[in-house]
Parts: C-alpha cells; sequence; structure tokens
C-alpha cells in the first residue's frame, strides 16, 4: 500500500517547489503526494491528515488535536528550523517521529533581516535622512545557520561583528571573523544591532526583556526575524517609551503591533505576515529536504534530523 505525503500548508510553498516535489515523488515507488493549501479551519487539516503516513508543515499548528486525528501518522517534517508550532510531546506519545529541515531558509531569514535594518535606518525610504551600516557594529544573539549567513553578509557591508551563543564554541565563531561575547549582556551593550536567531523554548520565552535592552546602546536597533515569544512585549514597550532612539523590527507582527506603530512610528518596521523563508529558493531547499527526509525514513529508518526522543 502507498504512504501518502501530506502538505499542509495555510501558506503554500512557491508552485515551484511544489512541482519539484512531485516530480521527486514520481520517480518513487510506493508514495503519493496530497496538498492542503489555503485551508480555512481546522476541522479540514483534520480531515485532510486522517489517513496520511506523513506530514510537511511550515507555520502551521500541529497540535494535540490534530495529531489525535491522524490514525496512521508516522512522521511530520517541519520545513524550518523552529518546531514550536508542533506538539511534540503529544507526537512522541503517538511514537510519531518529528524533523526539522535545519539550514534549508538561513539565507532568506539572513537577508530579510538586513532588508529590515536598512528599511528602518532609512526611514521607512519616505525621503528623511537616515544613516548607514558601513562602520556599525552587528550583534548575533544565537550563531547558528542563520546567524552564519548574517555573518557573511555584514562582512560585506563592513560591519564590525559579535555574537554570543553559549551552545557554540568561540572557535567557532574565530573561524569565522566572529567576536565571541561572554553573556547576552555584553553583547547588547557593544552593538549597534542585534539580530535575534534562538529558538522559544524555557529558557528563552520573553528572554528578551526590560533588563536587558536597557543595556542596548544610544540609538540601537532590534531585529527579530526568529519568534515572537521571545520578546517580553510589556519590557519592550516600556524602554522605547522611555528611550526615544531605540528601534525594534520584526517579522513576526507583536501582539501590540497596532499600539506600537501608534506610539514610534518611525522606530518600528513589521512585515505583514512572516516571510524570512518566503522565497522561491528557501521554498524550494525546506520542501526537497522535507520530503527526502520522509522518504529516507520509510526506506532506509533514517532518523537524522528527528528532534524528539
Amino acid at each position: 500500500m502507498k504512504k501518502t505525503i501530506l502538505i499542509a500548508t495555510e501558506k503554500p510553498f512557491a508552485r515551484k517547489a511544489i512541482k519539484k516535489v512531485q516530480k521527486i515523488i514520481r520517480h518513487v515507488d510506493d508514495f503519493d503526494l496530497k496538498l492542503l493549501e489555503r485551508y480555512n479551519n481546522v476541522d479540514e487539516f483534520k480531515e485532510a491528515i486522517s489517513n496520511v503516513s506523513a506530514l510537511v508543515v511550515r507555520s502551521d499548528k500541529v497540535s494535540q488535536d490534530i495529531i489525535g486525528s491522524a490514525k496512521k501518522l508516522k512522521v511530520v517534517v517541519r520545513a524550518g528550523a523552529g518546531y514550536d508550532n508542533i506538539d511534540v510531546d503529544a507526537a512522541t506519545k503517538r511514537k510519531i517521529i518529528v524533523m526539522n529541515t535545519p539550514g534549508q531558509n538561513s539565507n532568506g531569514v539572513a537577508e530579510l533581516a538586513f532588508g529590515l535594518m536598512l528599511g528602518l535606518i532609512r526611514r521607512k525610504y519616505l525621503g528623511g535622512p537616515g544613516t548607514e551600516l558601513k562602520g556599525k557594529s552587528i550583534g548575533l544573539h544565537g550563531f547558528g545557520h542563520i546567524g552564519k549567513c548574517m555573518a557573511q553578509i555584514a562582512k560585506g557591508f563592513d560591519m564590525k561583528v559579535f555574537a554570543y551563543d553559549p551552545y557554540v564554541d568561540s572557535k567557532v565563531m574565530k573561524e569565522h571573523a566572529v567576536k565571541a561575547c561572554k553573556s547576552a549582556e555584553d553583547l547588547y551593550k557593544k552593538v549597534n544591532f542585534v539580530s535575534l536567531n534562538i529558538p522559544v523554548n524555557e529558557k528563552t520565552e520573553r528572554s528578551i526583556n526590560y533588563r536587558l535592552l536597557s543595556k542596548m546602546k544610544k540609538r540601537a536597533v532590534l531585529i527579530n526575524t526568529a519568534r515572537k515569544d521571545l520578546i517580553d512585549e510589556k519590557g519592550l514597550m516600556r524602554i522605547m517609551s522611555e528611550r526615544s532612539e531605540l528601534m525594534y523590527a520584526s517579522d513576526i507582527a507583536p501582539k501590540w503591533k497596532v499600539e506600537m506603530e501608534e506610539k514610534f512610528p518611525m522606530r518600528t518596521l513589521f512585515t505583514t505576515k512572516k516571510m524570512g523563508a518566503q522565497t522561491v529558493e528557501a521554498n524550494l531547499n525546506s520542501l526537497v529536504a522535507s520530503v527526502t527526509q520522509i522518504i529516507d525514513f520509510f526506506e532506509k529508518g533514517d532518523t537524522t534530523y528527528q528532534v524528539n526522543g
């Protein structure tokens, strides 16, 4: 019996990416592909997943309820690095493998971070005098795949690059010509721009708070292309009210988006929907990786990118 791979995406992949994986599936025995795009409610998702063997999602919520509706599901792949949108505990209880695709979206996210930085410091291109990136310093809070891409791009702007990541050896940073900081506080004190490139977990949730943000240099810019839940929004509002020169740009609109845009119109910049991985190249890389990992899991037992126990 064929194994069905469901690609369930409220925000569809690029057509080029879909055509690529359709071609892959045509050349592999015992697999077929099912698409659920721009679905309107959870019931559509639950119905679509009921008899599939594998699932690929982007930022779509794979809740306990969704998992409970999947009678034959064996593996879920998040087309991207972060997987906090998947109820990993519920999947583990059902003995469902959860994987991610680290590194596949990294360049798209890194480029967007610089786009947000430029948009803010050039006054949203509305004609007012701005400033430049050349000679400024950037701090990478997290030095994984995205951090490494950002370090490379920053050098093209002739920026000084610093990073803090307790899970990455300082030797690795040195290999990328990046100066390692001993703590987040140390990083935030040093640089003109801070880019958040860390996952959400028990240690990092709302860790970007008033105390930490108060360490930032005068006229500093915070860029968030990671997750909304990293930010303590009360603390962010407070520090931006107290310091009229700080700026914030995010690929994830905050809960207080409307209020922030009203109070700080030229000091905030938000995308309309999470756009970091919304490039044809990132779509193609992450979707091909997802489907390939699923095929390798069933045919070879490969669980290289498994994130649950």
